[in-house]
């Protein structure tokens, strides 16, 4: 018999100084999850409003992280899902961005569902744009470096143009993870993101990691991608281009009726 409670879920948001993002998250996850599950928030030395927040929430259980010794910020976000993997006692992990909002009930029964098979270790997605989709068939057409790796062979030997999961929206067996030594953090030193290499490294493995098309997991999450480094420009450096780009879809997505709904539901936090 399994050690880890079978039926239920562990999510976990990883929080850096994003207070209005994380709130909304966090709301959107509790107005609409049904599926069993327990909420799990590692804050990586916030040190602001933001944390003064999530120490006021008792539906939650806040772990609080000490970033010093970490290099970079992608590696204090691997290493505070480690922390929550590594303390995660249901069948299921779910990483989840603090920039990341649930859009409909029944959301994680459905991308539960998916592991219909003991060997599925992960369900998940990729980049999910808020672009039209005019402008992604532009982009693919018009990304030349690409189309030269392709027609030259290049090796791939980091998987830079191999396709993965992103912990964006992420979802674990937690006992595959386990018993197969896997972290986040694998491939940090080689600049690798989080959760990549350990992706592949499941996959190399004989794994079925299950991949949602970005279209169809947009139906249930939406995901404001970069918006902790725009909020933060003080701490990191974007393209004055994207800098633009992102701050235009947040104030698009955050204006939107039902995330206002959810934002201003104070009983969510009861």
């Amino acid at each position: 018999m399994s050690e880890f409670t079978p039926g239920k879920a562990t999510i976990c948001i990883v929080n850096y100084k994003t207070l209005d993002f994380t709130r909304l998250c966090l709301r959107s996850i509790r107005k609409f999850t049904t599926y069993p599950c327990d909420v799990v928030v590692v804050d990586n030395h916030s040190d602001d409003e933001s944390l003064d927040y999530l120490r006021g929430l008792d539906w939650i259980t806040l772990l609080e992280r000490d970033t010093s010794g970490d290099d970079s910020g992608g590696r204090s976000h691997a290493r505070a899902l480690d922390l929550a993997l590594e303390a995660c006692t249901t069948e299921f992990f779910i990483s989840m961005h603090s920039d990341t909002f649930v859009l409909r009930e029944g959301w994680l029964s459905d991308l539960i569902s998916h592991f219909d098979s003991p060997n599925v270790a992960g369900v998940g997605s990729g980049k999910i744009e808020l672009t039209p989709r005019w402008r992604e068939w532009v982009k693919m057409l018009t990304d030349y470096r690409t189309m030269k790796r392709k027609l030259l062979r290049t090796p791939d030997p980091l998987g830079k143009h191999r396709y993965y999961n992103r912990t964006i929206c992420s979802l674990y067996r937690t006992e595959i993870l386990k018993s197969e030594g896997m972290t986040f953090e694998l491939g940090r030193d080689e600049g690798i993101t989080a959760g990549k290499k350990m992706h592949f490294d499941l996959e190399d493995g004989g794994y079925d990691m299950v991949h949602i098309p970005e279209r169809e997991m947009g139906k249930s999450i939406i995901h404001l991608a970069h918006a902790t480094q725009v909020i933060n420009p003080a701490e990191f450096s974007l393209r004055n281009k994207t800098t633009r780009k992102i701050n235009g879809l947040i104030k698009k997505v955050m204006s939107m009726g039902p995330v206002q709904d959810v934002l201003h539901d104070d009983s969510l936090d009861q």
